[in-house]
């Protein structure tokens, strides 16, 4: 049903180099861009993306309060890679990984802008998340 998500930011290169090396963990990749202005980064054609973006209106980008992006892990250990990939990175943390309830694991940080992400596993067939 989700196209792509796009994320404001206030320095495209910055963003960039964090989400370049962020979402290589879960096999992301940059599929189109226009310089200066917004990256869109995805893991096929038929998949939903995620953009980072200098607002179109050329005001300053701000962080929505209630809004969060969820990125698809293959496993429990891709969710905890891309938490400590985040972390380490300079993204801030907003919950270490874990099971929510079952058969939903997951991790949630922000990135260099303060946008909310999580990364999440989830299993509702009676195996673990």
């Amino acid at each position: 049903m989700i196209a792509y998500t796009t994320l404001g930011t206030n320095d495209l290169d910055r963003a960039a180099r964090f989400y370049d090396e962020l979402l290589a963990v879960i096999g992301g990749r940059r599929m189109m861009e226009e310089a200066g202005y917004y990256i869109a980064y995805g893991n096929s054609k038929e998949g939903a993306g995620l953009g980072i973006t200098v607002p179109f209106n050329k005001q300053p980008a701000t962080v929505g309060n209630g809004t969060m992006v969820a990125l698809e892990a293959k496993d429990r250990a891709q969710v905890d890679a891309l938490y400590a990939k985040a972390l380490e990175l300079g993204g801030t943390d907003e919950g270490a990984p874990g099971e929510r309830f079952p058969g939903f694991y997951a991790a949630y940080f922000r990135d260099l802008d303060g946008n909310k992400l999580n990364i999440c596993h989830m299993s509702f067939d009676g195996q673990p998340g």
